[in-house]
């Protein structure tokens, strides 16, 4: 099993789709490593030679992924939070940030509905 920043890479999958279960990492800047690095996209994991792999680790060092980009992205919220900004209260509040309505949507966000006791 290949192991790239952390991550085990699943055996069976393409190496572009493989590398997207890093974080950071998603489909454009995948094929564009495997573009750089020089390996077919199409290539599985379990074909994949410890020079290729070694040639995706050094190249992907460049950029910040995993633990470093998580806890960049939770700072940068919590930023939001402290300061008080509009977009740090409905962070707190569990609320949506972008402008959408709530009256009827927005149930990720919220949570499952909480039934009303009558009195």
């Amino acid at each position: 099993m290949a192991r790239i920043a952390g991550i085990n890479l699943p055996n069976n999958k393409h190496i572009w789709i493989a590398l997207t279960s890093i974080y950071g990492i998603g489909d454009t800047r995948a094929k564009y490593i495997c573009d750089k690095v020089g390996i077919e996209a199409s290539k599985k994991v379990k074909d994949l030679q410890e020079k290729d792999l070694e040639s995706i680790r050094q190249f992907i060092d460049d950029y910040q992924l995993e633990g470093d980009l998580r806890r960049e992205n939770s700072m940068n919220i919590k930023r939001l939070m402290d300061v008080g900004s509009y977009r740090g209260i409905r962070h707190r509040k569990g609320l949506p940030l972008r402008g959408q309505k709530t009256k009827n949507n927005s149930r990720t966000r919220k949570g499952p509905r909480k039934l009303l006791k009558a009195k």
